[in-house]
């Protein structure tokens, strides 16, 4: 038996998509959901609230799918989709707090066993961060946003988005290193 494929490429899925063709849209969120869970949890910490986000941020997708003009990656339009949609959450919840005064606490981490940083260890750090922490060092450095660029997204000045940065890279440089004295010492 042959199967034929009712969509041969992408570009031909978003217009069906965009058309309103169910299937079409199944398939573009198949193809698309597991990457965009991915960037909703790197900013909320709760998998199920960034399920819940993810999926509003799809609802969008197919509300304004027709507005994507083919101008660039259609990944990255709905990359854009999710964070906003990710950042629109936590201040709904107001869970953001950008922290003049360095945050540290003396909190003690089950360090991994092997030298090798796995996803999930380091994805656990990164939660770990304070809100305006985190979602400062999220947008620099995973998804490669500019300081003016965060600035207007989480309508703060650049100079607390660089601060926030700085700090967040301190917070995290210190938790490591006090992972690996401490692993050091107990092998």
């Amino acid at each position: 038996m042959k199967i034929i494929p009712f969509y041969t490429s992408e570009r031909q899925l978003i217009k069906r998509s965009a058309e309103g063709d169910p299937g079409a849209q199944r398939r573009l969120y198949e193809n698309h959901a597991p990457k965009m869970l991915g960037v909703c949890r790197r900013y909320i910490k709760d998998v199920h609230f960034a399920e819940d986000v993810m999926v509003n941020g799809f609802v969008k997708v197919f509300r304004h799918l027709n507005t994507f003009k083919f101008e660039g990656s259609f990944e990255g339009w709905i990359r854009r989709i999710m964070i906003r949609e990710s950042i629109s959450f936590l201040r709904k919840r107001q869970f953001v707090v950008y922290d003049d005064e360095v945050y540290e606490r003396n909190e003690t981490y089950e360090v991994p066993l092997s030298n090798d940083m796995d996803v999930e260890h380091i994805q656990e750090l990164i939660d770990r961060l304070p809100e305006g922490y985190r979602l400062v060092f999220v947008l620099y450095a995973i998804e490669g946003y500019k300081h003016c660029e965060i600035a207007k997204i989480l309508k703060i000045s650049e100079s607390t988005s660089r601060s926030q940065l700085f700090k967040a890279r301190k917070l995290l440089q210190s938790r490591l290193k006090q992972q690996n004295i401490i692993g050091y010492g107990n092998q």
